[in-house]
């Protein structure tokens, strides 16, 4: 059975992802507001009466906006660990808290969604991958460094939501105060071109039909700079870079597909490389 990905948003300004099938999908994060999730799904004939979780990676505002919101308003359970939830300071209804425990699959309808702890300055931080029968997609963003748990999961994803942050050079040149760019590049802060690229040279399967590169740096990175990079190195992966301002196209993610052809917007019932 295919997986449908898109990114609904994607940078500093807000995370927020979307995996499903024809009956269910979650959220990865919510950073946006609940107004605006349902207003960039709608355009993309997505359904909110499909959602049936939210998971969350780790506490900082930009992935965290929208959850009370959403979650209260559709009735959603909130996966997250509770040290995450005591740190974000989320106001949300033990009712639809649910503790999220790494390596523990969760079942979600078809879809299995299992996560595992990534290198981020936050408290109990975990990236995500999505399966449904033998189709994969990951979620990581907001990584200091590529773990070799990363490695693992990248090298059997179907498609995946890969950091792309910020140019080095740009970073070095920029505004930004010295800690700030320290934070940034000191290993569990965010992942840079360079870093991103070498997992992708050297661990995207062969099978790997589409990459959406995310959480781009408003000021340190450039979304044509980051599109070339990886098309150069694509060998038939469709690249996307996800806008910090819009959503992305919904595409279909199947395995033994290789097709990089957007879904059509679909009518719903009511430390390596530091």
């Amino acid at each position: 059975m295919e997986l449908c990905i898109t990114s609904l948003n994607s940078g500093s300004n807000g995370n927020c992802y979307y995996v499903g099938n024809e009956q269910d999908a979650v959220l990865i994060d919510a950073g946006i507001s609940c107004r605006e999730t349902e207003k960039r799904m709608a355009r993309l004939g997505l359904s909110m009466k499909r959602l049936r979780a939210i998971f969350v990676s780790h506490e900082h505002a930009d992935h965290i906006r929208g959850i009370a919101t959403l979650a209260k308003k559709y009735q959603l359970p909130v996966y997250i660990t509770p040290d995450t939830l005591r740190s974000g300071r989320i106001v949300l209804n033990q009712a639809y808290f649910v503790p999220l425990q790494a390596h523990e699959p969760v079942q979600i309808g078809a879809l299995t969604v299992t996560a595992f702890r990534k290198l981020h300055d936050a408290c109990d931080p975990h990236s995500f991958v999505v399966s449904c029968n033998e189709t994969r997609v990951g979620v990581f963003t907001d990584i200091g460094a590529p773990c070799e748990q990363l490695i693992h999961h990248f090298q059997q994803c179907h498609a995946a939501i890969l950091e792309a942050n910020y140019d080095e050079a740009m970073l070095d040149g920029g505004p930004y105060p010295y800690y700030l760019k320290n934070r940034i590049r000191g290993g569990k802060g965010h992942l840079s071109n360079r870093q991103a690229l070498a997992l992708f040279t050297a661990y995207k399967p062969a099978f790997m039909s589409h990459l959406l590169l995310g959480h781009l740096s408003k000021d340190n990175n450039c979304p044509r700079l980051v599109q070339e990079l990886f098309s150069k190195h694509a060998e038939g992966t469709e690249v996307v870079v996800a806008s910090r301002y819009a959503e992305t196209p919904v595409y279909r993610i199947c395995a033994g597909s290789m097709s990089a052809v957007p879904a059509a917007p679909m009518a719903y019932q009511t430390s390596l490389f530091g």
